[in-house]
């Protein structure tokens, strides 16, 4: 039995030795600024569609 005891302690002695940890929210709001640029895509997309337009349409260009 004193084996099982041993154990029992050895593996409960990390967490009466581990401290207490508390998390803060911030003050002030996290600010996650994203500067994306999506204006290449559309104008992309709209040259596409615009050109697939032309080629299905040729008569009326």
């Amino acid at each position: 039995m004193h084996g099982a005891k041993r154990m029992a302690a050895a593996t409960l002695a990390p967490l009466a030795l581990a401290g207490c940890i508390t998390v803060n929210a911030p003050e002030e709001p996290i600010v996650i600024e994203l500067n994306v640029n999506i204006r290449q895509e559309v104008i992309y997309r709209l040259a596409e569609d615009a050109g697939n337009t032309i080629e299905e349409n040729a008569d009326i260009f």
